[in-house]
């Protein structure tokens, strides 16, 4: 693999770029102190701005990494950010892949967030399919790895709109600690 860390990434409707401080304020409103948005996120919501501008402040410091993969989501014509999407190493406690891991190397999973004012528009699976399409192009990965809890069926749609595949089950925590019941899912290049 060759990591080359997040760069500006176009479709038919939308625009996925880097975020900072200024998106705060939208971030925070659009999705990030809705409870139905992260309902099924591994963080909480957030209680205020400033909460949602200390996550941008950190991931701002991180944007020179080319490790580091966290795009914001914005309609291409409107530039209205309506939500995130980024690609980091899965945690360790994700095991149970029927894979060859050892051929494939360690997973890195997709994880993304969508303000409730776009779902069910498809918006989340053309982001999905750029970032997969940049990963194995661009990056030169093997596979991908997903998560999403077992009551969040929207999100399993859209994994699966994508070309992911169910792989097994598995408890993941939030960062609080709480376990969550959930399905994991793997995409190999080959299978595209």
């Amino acid at each position: 693999m060759k990591h080359c860390g997040t760069q500006e990434l176009t479709t038919e409707r939308l625009v996925l770029r880097r975020l900072s401080i200024d998106d705060s304020e939208v971030m925070y409103n659009n999705w990030a102190r809705d409870k139905q948005v992260t309902k099924y996120l591994r963080w909480n919501a957030h209680r205020s701005w400033g909460e949602t501008a200390e996550t941008l402040n950190e991931w701002e410091k991180h944007y020179n990494d080319p490790k580091f993969y966290q795009w914001g989501i914005t309609d291409k014509h409107s530039e209205v950010l309506m939500g995130t999407i980024s690609l980091c190493p899965a945690p360790m406690l994700k095991t149970g892949w029927h894979l060859n891991t050892e051929r494939l190397g360690a997973p890195w999973e997709v994880g993304y967030a969508l303000g409730r004012k776009w779902w069910n528009k498809g918006y989340m699976t053309e982001a999905l399919c750029a970032v997969r399409d940049y990963w194995f192009d661009t990056v030169g990965a093997d596979w991908l790895a997903a998560v999403h809890a077992n009551e969040n069926i929207a999100s399993a749609a859209v994994l699966e709109k994508a070309g992911f595949v169910y792989d097994h089950d598995v408890t993941d925590r939030k960062f609080d600690g709480t376990p969550v019941p959930c399905r994991a899912y793997h995409l190999l290049k080959e299978e595209l």
